[in-house]
């Protein structure tokens, strides 16, 4: 494949052959940002084992540092090392972040008891949250960078191209140009301060205190963008809503149902809104916009932002009503003064529960089990226990507030059972998948094994501690080994995700091991699928407001001032994080639902007052007015030119 040379430009399918490096650097970058940012809520909760709210919070934190961080990327180029050398040098800083981060997540780091879990999680908090700042740096610091160094790369004569890229013969750099254009503002209004005695005579617009210094031209200009950046401040409601994608509906997801014949993971489900915007941005825009203009209805940019608002927040709406059926699948956890207790009746015969002092009967069948009981746990003395021929009482003060679990059995005219067994299960799995523990029914010492995993040997009676099913869609072998025994085996169910079993080891006939599965919390039975119209909705506002917010933004600034309108977009987002980072830090409300309720509402009154800002909103076409500004300025040269020459001939006949 050849190409050829224009200028100094080698083309490669009509394109300069450094484009395609920019390209791929920009999708490699892409690819790094979102793959780490996607895990990233599921890393805080799972690996540093953080609360929901702090994640959230650490994980908007980053968005919001990630656009702030361009405005430093603007400046070190223009003003320090240029385009290409701060993508360069701030490509290798991200790199370098993704790599501490990496190493921040490895649990071997300081495990020396191999366990699993880090022995001293600081270090891995360290280098994480260093990994974190020096990716935000890299990705924001590059992020104003990107797309004007594409545009330096093309020559003047390539039209074509030129048509799709940013203007490069720029006389002034961004820089200096964002320096005038924001000192400005404010010597316009020092100077109507110094002048507001009230002989001096009003002027139309409070910029025009400015033209004592700065030429007409610039003044115009700089009007134009403030009556957009006007219309962005109540736009980061929006982006503290769309964001929430990363954190709190992935956290939502922790506790649903991901089969779809093969198990998606939380943080997958992210990917349904880049699948709906390929879908959705041809759709609207070859079907749903011209349906709309045969309708002869005028949906101008602003009403289609406004809808977008609208749409976002029914979007958290449907969040809410999913979260409400979650809740309604979550185990009740005792509250303060209060216990629960669990019975399993692993003996042939039936036996009755008394709690005392007359508390609560209940009859346990053979090999059955209660649910968890909840107790006022200073009103609860004892329990006692009556089976076959024979009864026994347990005291019962001196209770914490958690879940305990007693298995028991009648056996040779004696019930048994050994100490209340702490359950120590205070929520759902926080690693997602679901627990297993095993209860030895066996007279003797048995140990125990699913898989690779090891349960150690197990006295009768006892009980052991939880532990994650690696795989919890598979099946396992469990099987029990003891001295002088043969081997003895079975295949398990598969586990589901979320829930927490508790497995009784009953006896080995012909070699296969007889258990009995208690359900101690139900796995997540929600699908996943529920959340494809909060998706729907929510991709569906983003194509509405943000692609058209970008097009509205562009097409009312002047040519010269779209790097302004480029960060104050970006700033939108950031100050959207912060918002969610107040709420997660201040907000009291415990139901998760009624904080997307909240959202709703909040973005709902934004969307209502953006709609009548924009409805005083007039369009304005930046082109002509710069064109009448440059005819004006020829005129003016124009004339100056003939004076001169009027001057010259006056002064040539004296």
């Amino acid at each position: 494949m050849g190409g050829k040379t224009i200028g100094k430009s080698v083309l490669c399918l009509g394109f300069p052959v450094s484009i395609f490096f920019i390209i791929i650097n920009e999708f490699c970058e892409r690819f790094s940002y979102y793959g780490m940012k996607a895990v990233l809520t599921l890393y805080f909760t799972r690996f540093l084992h953080w609360d929901d709210n702090f994640a959230t919070a650490i994980y908007h934190t980053f968005v919001a540092l990630c656009y702030l961080t361009p405005i430093l990327g603007a400046i070190i180029a223009d003003s320090w090392l240029g385009k290409f050398k701060t993508i360069l040098y701030l490509s290798v800083v991200y790199a370098i972040g993704q790599t501490v981060l990496s190493v921040g997540s490895i649990s071997d780091l300081t495990d020396r008891n191999q366990d699993g879990s880090p022995d001293n999680v600081a270090v891995n908090i360290a280098l994480s949250m260093i990994g974190l700042i020096l990716i935000a740096l890299g990705t924001g610091g590059i992020k104003p960078c990107v797309s004007a160094f594409g545009g330096d790369q093309f020559e003047d004569d390539q039209l074509p191209s030129v048509a799709f890229i940013p203007n490069r013969n720029v006389t002034r750099s961004r820089l200096e140009f964002l320096q005038s254009s924001w000192l400005l503002p404010w010597f316009a209004i020092k100077n109507r301060f110094r002048h507001r005695s009230k002989e001096f005579p009003k002027r139309e617009h409070w910029l025009d205190w400015a033209s004592e210094k700065y030429d007409k031209q610039l003044i115009a200009q700089t009007k134009m963008v403030l009556r957009v950046l006007f219309l962005y401040i109540p736009l980061p409601m929006f982006w503290a809503v769309f964001d929430q994608q990363g954190s709190r509906w992935t956290l939502q997801a922790t506790a649903m149902n991901g089969d779809f014949g093969f198990h998606i993971q939380p943080d997958q489900m992210q990917i349904v809104n880049p699948i709906l915007i390929v879908v959705m941005v041809p759709v609207v825009d070859s079907l749903v916009y011209p349906l709309i203009k045969k309708c002869k209805l005028n949906f101008t940019p602003l009403k289609k932002m406004t809808v977008g608002m609208f749409l976002g927040s029914l979007a958290f709406v449907a969040a809410a009503l999913v979260q409400v059926q979650i809740d309604k699948t979550y185990p009740v956890f005792p509250e303060a003064g209060q216990s629960q207790i669990k019975l399993i009746n692993l003996g042939a015969f039936p036996a009755t529960v008394q709690f005392q002092p007359q508390l609560q009967t209940v009859d346990i069948a053979p090999k059955e089990a209660t649910g968890y009981m909840t107790f006022e746990t200073s009103k609860l003395q004892s329990l006692r226990i009556i089976s076959g021929n024979a009864s026994k009482t347990m005291g019962l003060e001196q209770l914490e507030k958690n879940r305990y679990t007693l298995p028991f059995k009648w056996d040779l005219m004696d019930i048994k059972f050994p100490p209340l067994i702490h359950d120590n299960i205070t929520s759902k799995p926080t690693s997602g998948k679901s627990l297993v523990r095993f209860i030895n029914n066996f007279p003797y010492t048995v140990n125990v094994t699913m898989g690779i995993m090891d349960f150690g040997p197990l006295d009768p009676l006892s009980v052991s501690n939880y532990s994650d099913v690696p795989e919890p869609d598979m099946t396992y072998i469990i099987s029990i080994s003891a001295p002088l025994t043969a081997y003895c085996g079975v295949v398990s169910k598969t586990f589901g995700y979320g829930g927490a079993y508790t497995i009784s080891i009953d006896g080995c006939v012909d070699n296969e091991l007889k258990i009995k599965y208690f359900e101690d919390m139900a796995p997540n039975t929600v699908h996943m699928a529920w959340q494809i119209p909060q998706y729907f909705l929510l991709t569906c506002a983003e194509v509405l407001y943000s692609v058209t917010g970008l097009e509205f933004s562009y097409s009312q600034a002047p040519s010269n001032m779209k790097a302004v309108l480029q960060a104050g977009w970006l700033l939108t987002v950031a100050v959207g994080n912060i918002i969610v980072i107040i709420v997660a830090g201040v907000s009291t409300i415990k139901q998760q639902w009624a904080e997307y309720v909240l959202f709703a509402a909040l973005l709902l009154v934004v969307c209502i007052i953006f709609a009548i800002m924009a409805s005083f909103y007039t369009y304005i076409d930046p082109n002509e007015i710069e064109a009448q500004f440059s005819k004006e300025e020829k005129e003016e040269d124009k004339k100056d030119q003939d004076d001169n020459e009027k001057g010259a001939e006056a002064d040539s006949r004296m």
